[in-house]
């Protein structure tokens, strides 16, 4: 049982980022992708519900998307209109496992 983040990376102020999370011996439905900014806790950004429905944080709303592909037992995470504050290391969990975080650095 294992979940393996990916994806991150520098990218400027306004740009995007696709993070994925692959799961392996388990489906990955239910999720939740985190993030630690240096200095402060982990947060929830945004969560995939068993079904299908998605929920985001504050910060994320409007920017922030979760998609599944269920054939490669993987979600995603679009990251658009990213800032300096979206600047941690990224996580996501499921079942109570959580995968290696991916660095996102949103800087100029």
């Amino acid at each position: 049982v294992q979940l393996q983040a990916s994806g991150g990376g520098l990218v400027q102020p306004g740009g995007s980022l696709r993070l994925s999370c692959e799961a392996s011996g388990f489906i990955l439905d239910a999720m939740g992708w985190y993030r630690q900014a240096p200095g402060s806790a982990r947060e929830r950004v945004a969560t995939r519900f068993f079904g299908g429905a998605t929920g985001y944080e504050d910060s994320a709303k409007g920017r922030f998307t979760i998609s599944r592909d269920s054939a490669k037992n993987t979600v995603y995470l679009q990251m658009n209109s990213l800032k300096p504050e979206d600047t941690a290391v990224y996580y996501c969990m499921a079942n109570g496992v959580w995968g290696k975080g991916t660095l996102v650095t949103v800087s100029s």
